[in-house]
């Protein structure tokens, strides 16, 4: 019977054991030799049954051993087992792994028996040499975990036996024994001791000093100065809503508000603090939700309390306190400019805490707990109407305790023993000084309704309050003078006895009685006879549930008159009341939601077409700030609707093509990629089957959002993008090609695929060859019923409108009334393709043409099929002239026959001149616009169904067709989507560029009614920057164009600045202006909150101040009659230059609004920066270690080497760069690997020099990996070519520790072994010893 593992370990050791016994009185008479002899002869008969043991036994063994050897009381036999466990590992007999493990782990090793800690610790010390660093890295952690078990107070006659321990982490730490990559060693010993917890005692200062050696390291991977260290005083911010703002650099700890950091460096002490002045910042801005949700990863889907977020909220609320109290002029019945923000907190307030982001009781207790001995009381009428917003819409289906703790905040703000006096009610802030007693009788009633015994009396100050709302109540004739109606929807939402009565004063007021009937434009089109909209002043002294009931009201009437076919329109004051009411984000589920994905498919369901050109012409003309992805569902929308054939009507057609190209060209560049790959695989849905001017405007589109946020840079193809199946599909639907011109301002992977995917054109020749033939034909034709059966069928070639320009120039006029017949069943959508044949035939016909008279009569011609025969509307001929891909001379010839039919003829310009003159475009401080719309519409009626034709029959007929209503639109408005194409058109041809400038003089005045004039501007300086470089004349034409539109509706400073104004905008060809340091001092300052007037954000082009202040100034920084370059170096000058405009205490701030300036321009303007980054690396101070003696990462410290009035330039440029790239688009820095090798590693010499770039581009590592690995494997071949060259330059690399840190840091934290092949045989130096564990020269295959 075979003799178990222990009884032989047993046997065999005791053996030992009686060795020692035999050994111990002559050791001291062996020579070392002698004692080896000995240790190895007490372990041959180990070294046998070893042998026989199978692998999965050897742990047990090893174990068992160390139990052996623990359980024996003298320290000489136990120190002479020991020294036979070190000679069974010298001999290879044990692996050393397993017996420091064993060790290590054995529950006999006490800090009590102190003599055997520190034999056991010497033991382990005179083996793990020969540990694997995985092993060693285990080994670390539990020595660490063995040591924390040492009490902090101790005998200090044992702390010596003790420190062996201690040792033995010297030595595992010691960088020179390379036991571990050092990097590992830090990244347990961290988890262990986080940030600011110390290490244990007896590691002394051995834990302390080799963590401080990676805070070099922790430095180069981040931007020290990027905290926000004193409130409300800003480093590096973003722009809401701004594109670089979507990235990762804004990213925060859902749980800690601290930036997440990647690797467990020692970080400076400022990264691991809470973010909490930069989330409160966003959430101070209008529309920033959406970015407060990026920034926090929190989905809307998932409910999850975030507390930090809700502690945030309240501290704004109590800002907003302070402010109101403290504001100048503050009056409670008129507000302050605090107003706006108690307004955009009610919005933020309700989203976060309907989507249980926030508790609203925890919320309100907070509140109490932080106003509690403050005395702020100015602003508590506005914090109750806050409050009351939520508590109106929420309080019936939540318990009322969640809502009581109001009352407490009631008895703080509210100290009054007398009654408050009734406030004027003919103020729109009256409704916020009833807030407090609204929210009493909401609580009141669902303590009835729930039958509580929580009901609470009136509080006797606000029983005046009580009184007069009851008061109002039994009156029952309610008049629409004051805010009384107001009042009362919001006291009694909750009341439906009690609401019914206001909410339907307002509803009918809106509608109109059944008995007034009005006229709309057009022929047979009545509509309901209300039309003075309610006023927003009125609208916002409503509660978000009084106005949740009224949209409501609202839609179910709309959606009600669809099914019933009503032969009526909808009244004027309900369409614009109710587009009034898609202003307010807090009722979106009610509001655009359900406009977009319930109110139109049911109009459409119900086939109710007037309606539904209602509902579009309300997209067109009043939305504003609707989020991207409702607009591209609308889209969609609209692409399925124009395959259905009732849609094959002309006004209706008209319409949707019209909606679909604002909201095509409408897409911010930062939006197009989001949206689009939602829909990567079906992409028919968001794309035309049919019109090839909405898929040109789509591809327009992409290209200038593609180059604004420089998504292809450094890349020359679209294989493997978000774009190539949309492209594709566009070219399956709708096959084209572009015009060389219009081609050369493409990104470069753009113009690759088209140049790809040429597209065989009809000749010229051929297509005046088929219009003759068609023209014989018609000639040969007697019988009317033949030409309208011939011309109509079914597959004829679109040349109808050629051969009615033809009649018209050898006739002068059409006389049969069989061509509108014609026209009628040739339809809305198959017309498109014969418009878009006339155009290429026009361009055929002015080009051959003699000039002089025979001119002016094609002019007169096509300017009476437009306007006298109503053949074709102005904007869809110009457009489609506009988006035709003529070359050379004929393209010229195209663009000068728009100019002549936009401006040779007075019909469009005088339409132009007088919708200008008489109509303002701030249509929410309206009342009159519907009478303002019909007077011009009586002056220049539109005709859209050939009238004209008719008419000129002899006898005329007299035609009724059937318009659908028409509430905001005509030919101007639809034209201005299509004149923002015919610019950018103008613009790519250089010989157009005079007859552009005409355009601009004669029309310009349009843009006043765009509805994003800046941001159009600011999008066509940029796409066409390079074209525009030489043209400086043409720049300033066009922003004065612009510009001067909007002068009367916009107060004094709104955008270009008055040195601007002043000196850039007249043109002086002998003298022209250069603006000198101080001109972009002053304009980088007004980045600063305040220099800009205050406005109504919800009806703004801008989402708030910020977005507005930095568009504008990249406006006129591109305006400028200077070179990019020029600019660009100011730009850096700003804060690289000592200015006296430029405040010492505050230069993060000014870095931060360079950052976001440079870089939301063309690249010639940012690129500069890599010259300025050149220059400092090529600089005495990083080439001669002569030149600056001192520590480098000191030097390259800028918020240290700034507060100690010690930076140079290389640590200013330094900063600044980590600004500008902080704020940067990934494609912007996706030139960073190609700068890197192409430009720096050739200079890079020095250890200095190295240090610099690794600092310069550390802290964006992690936004590479996330964003564009490609990029990030790059930079990481890049740093080790850079360490080869100079390792191969200097003698001596005496930063080597810090240098080998940070690519440890690179390989584990982002790149692994992607690079080991590449840098295989990169570091072949004198300084392998410290190299020989980064990747490519480990010899371990696991260990890199």
């Amino acid at each position: 019977m075979a003799l178990s593992m222990e009884t032989q370990l047993q046997s065999i050791f005791e053996d030992v054991v009686v060795n020692i016994n035999m050994l111990c009185f002559r050791m001291f008479m062996d020579t070392p030799e002698d004692e080896r002899t000995k240790l190895i002869s007490c372990l041959g008969a180990f070294r046998q049954y070893w042998g026989t043991l199978p692998q999965e036994s050897h742990d047990q063994c090893v174990q068992w051993i160390v139990r052996f050897i623990h359980s024996q009381h003298s320290p000489k036999r136990i120190s002479f087992l020991y020294d036979c466990l070190a000679m069974a590992v010298e001999t290879s007999l044990l692996p050393p792994r397993m017996v420091c493990g064993a060790l290590i782990s054995s529950d006999s090793l006490e800090w009590e028996r102190t003599q055997l800690w520190a034999l056991t610790f010497k033991l382990i010390r005179k083996i793990i040499g020969g540990v694997d660093y995985k092993g060693v890295r285990d080994l670390l952690k539990t020595i660490l975990d063995k040591i924390q078990t040492i009490p902090t107070t101790v005998s200090s006659a044992v702390v010596q036996q003790l420190l062996a321990a201690t040792k033995v982490v010297e030595y595992i730490l010691d960088r020179n024994a390379c036991l571990l990559p050092a990097y590992l060693a830090v990244t347990e010993i961290r988890k262990m001791y986080p940030e600011g917890q110390l290490s244990h005692w007896l590691l002394g200062s051995v834990i302390s000093d080799f963590v401080d050696s990676f805070r070099p390291t922790a430095r180069i991977n981040s931007i020290s100065y990027i905290c926000l260290k004193a409130p409300r005083r800003c480093s590096l911010l973003p722009v809401v809503n701004n594109s670089g703002a979507i990235c990762n650099s804004w990213k925060l700890d859902p749980t800690s508000l601290c930036f997440p950091l990647r690797g467990m460096l020692p970080f400076d002490k400022d990264l691991f603090e809470p973010q909490t002045v930069l989330l409160r910042y966003v959430l101070e801005q209008p529309y920033s939700r959406e970015m407060v949700c990026n920034m926090l990863g929190l989905n809307k889907q998932q409910k999850q309390r975030c507390p930090v977020l809700e502690e945030q909220l309240v501290d704004l609320v109590v800002y907003a306190m302070e402010r109101s109290e403290t504001e100048e002029h503050f009056d409670a019945d008129i507000g302050g400019t605090s107003q706006l923000l108690w307004q955009h907190l009610s919005s933020q307030l309700i989203f976060f805490v309907l989507f249980q982001f926030a508790s609203f009781p925890h919320m309100v207790l907070s509140l109490h707990q932080k106003l509690a001995g403050r005395g702020l009381i100015k602003g508590r009428d506005h914090l109750m109407w806050v409050l009351l917003q939520f508590i109106s819409g929420s309080i019936q289906k939540n318990a009322l305790a969640d809502f009581l703790p109001v009352m407490k905040l009631f008895d703080l703000l509210y100290p009054e023993k007398e009654c408050i006096p009734v406030p004027d009610i003919n103020k729109p802030q009256s409704t916020h000084s009833f807030a407090m007693t609204c929210i009493w009788i909401h609580l009141n009633r669902k303590a009835q309704n729930d039958n509580s015994k929580l009901q609470i009396p009136i509080p006797h100050s606000l029983k005046l309050h009580h009184e007069f709302l009851q008061q109002s109540l039994r009156n029952k004739t309610l008049g629409m003078s004051d805010y009384k109606i107001a009042l009362l929807c919001n006291a009694y939402s909750t009341n439906s006895e009690c609401f019914t009565l206001p909410m339907g004063v307002l509803v009918e007021t809106i509608y109109g009685n059944g008995s007034m009937k009005i006229n709309l434009p057009g022929t047979s089109c009545v509509a309901s006879g209300s039309v003075t909209p309610l006023p927003m002043n009125l609208l916002d002294s409503l509660t978000v549930h009084a106005k949740m009931s009224l949209i409501h009201s609202i839609a179910t009437r709309v959606i009600k008159l669809a099914h019933a076919k009503s032969p009526h329109a909808l009244a004027p004051a309900l369409v614009e009341t109710y587009s009034r009411l898609l202003v307010y984000m807090e009722i979106e589920s009610l509001g655009i939601k359900g406009f977009i994905s319930q109110l139109l498919p049911n109009v459409f369901k119900s086939h109710a077409w007037g309606i539904l050109h209602t509902l579009l012409e309300m997209f067109s003309y009043r939305m504003h700030h609707i989020q991207p992805h409702y607009r591209v569902q609308l889209l969609s929308h609209l692409h399925s609707l124009a395959a259905v054939p009732q849609t094959n009507q002309n006004q209706l057609h008209l319409c949707v093509e019209s909606t679909a190209l604002r909201l095509i060209t409408a897409l911010g560049s930062s939006e197009v990629q989001p949206q689009f790959t939602r829909f990567l695989n079906d992409p028919k849905t968001v794309l035309s089957a049919e019109s090839e001017e909405l898929n040109r405007a789509l591809i327009l589109t992409l290209a200038r959002a593609t180059h604004v946020t420089d998504f292809f840079t450094g890349s020359d193809s679209i294989h493997g993008t978000w774009c190539k199946d949309i492209l594709q599909t566009i070219m399956t639907f709708t096959p084209h090609n572009w015009a060389s011109h219009t081609l050369s301002c493409f990104p470069a992977p753009l113009q690759a695929f088209f140049k790809q995917n040429n597209v065989p054109q009809e000749s010229r020749f051929n297509l005046k060859k088929n219009v003759e033939e068609e023209y014989r034909k018609w000639k040969s034709m007697a019988n009317e019923n033949d030409i309208i059966t011939h011309f109509s069928m079914q597959g004829s070639p679109p040349l109808f409108l050629c051969l009615l320009w033809k009649m018209l120039l050898e006739t002068d006029h059409i006389n049969q009334i069989g061509f509108r017949s014609v026209l009628e069943r040739i339809g809305a959508r198959a017309l498109v393709a014969h418009v878009r044949t006339f155009a290429d035939f026009l361009v055929y016909e002015f080009s051959t043409s003699a000039g002089g008279q025979q001119l002016n009569k094609c002019i007169e011609i096509l300017n009476d099929m437009v306007w006298k025969y109503n053949i074709v509307t102005l904007d869809r001929l110009i457009l489609c002239l506009a988006m035709r891909s003529h070359e050379g001379n004929e393209a010229q010839v195209c663009y000068f026959i728009i100019q002549l039919l936009l401006l040779k003829p007075n019909d469009f310009r005088n339409r132009v001149n007088d919708f200008v003159k008489e109509n303002s475009p701030e249509h929410w401080l309206q009342s009159d616009w519907h009478n303002k719309h019909m007077s011009y519409h009586k002056k220049y009626p539109e005709k859209l169904y050939f009238e004209g034709l008719a008419d000129q029959v002899n006898p005329p007929m007299q035609l009724q067709p059937q318009y659908l209503p028409i509430y905001f639109g005509n030919v101007c408005l639809r034209f201005l989507p299509v004149f923002d194409i015919v610019i950018h058109r103008f613009l790519e041809l250089l010989p157009v560029s005079k007859s552009l400038e005409t355009l601009l003089d004669h029309l310009g005045g349009l843009y006043k009614f765009h509805d994003r004039p800046v941001t159009y501007l600011y999008n066509t300086l940029h796409y066409y920057e390079r074209h525009l470089r030489d043209r400086t004349n043409l720049k300033r034409k066009l922003v004065h164009a612009i510009m001067s539109s909007l002068k009367d509706n916009r107060t004094p400073g709104w955008c270009l600045s008055e040195t601007y104004l002043k000196c850039g905008m007249n043109p002086r060809e002998d003298n022209v202006w250069t603006p000198d340091d101080t001109y972009y001092c002053k304009l980088i300052g007004r980045l600063s909150p305040g220099p800009f007037p205050n406005c109504d954000w919800r009806f703004n082009e801008f989402p708030n101040p910020a977005a507005h202040a930095l568009h504008v100034t990249c406006v006129e920084l591109m305006a400028l009659a200077v070179p990019g370059k020029e600019v660009g170096n100011a730009l850096l000058n700003v804060v690289l230059k000592s200015q006296p405009l430029v405040p010492r205490e505050n230069i993060t701030a000014w870095m931060n609004a360079i950052g976001l300036v440079i870089t939301a321009l063309p690249e010639p303007y940012w690129i500069v920066l890599h010259d300025r980054i050149v220059s400092v690396i090529g600089s005495p101070a990083l080439t001669s270690e002569t030149e600056w003696a001192g520590y480098p990462f000191a030097l390259l410290d800028f918020t240290a080497c700034h507060q100690s009035y010690s930076e140079m330039n290389c640590s200013y440029v330094l900063a600044l760069a980590h600004a500008v790239w902080h704020h940067s688009s990934i494609g912007q820095l996706s030139l960073i690997p190609k700068f890197l090798s192409e430009t720096l590693k050739p200079i890079v010499q020095t250890e200095f020099q190295l240090l610099y770039v690794y600092h310069l581009v550390g802290p964006f590592l992690q936004r590479f990996q996330q964003e564009r690995t490609r990029c990030m494997l790059e930079i990481g071949v890049a740093f080790y070519e850079m360490l080869q060259a100079v390792d191969q330059h200097c003698q001596h690399l005496s930063y080597m520790d810090p240098i080998c840190d940070f690519l440890y840091h690179i390989k584990y934290m982002y790149t692994g072994d992607s690079v080991k092949e590449q840098i295989h045989s990169e570091s072949g130096s004198p300084a392998q010893p410290r190299i020989q564990r980064n990747p490519g020269k480990d010899p371990d295959e696991d260990r890199i």
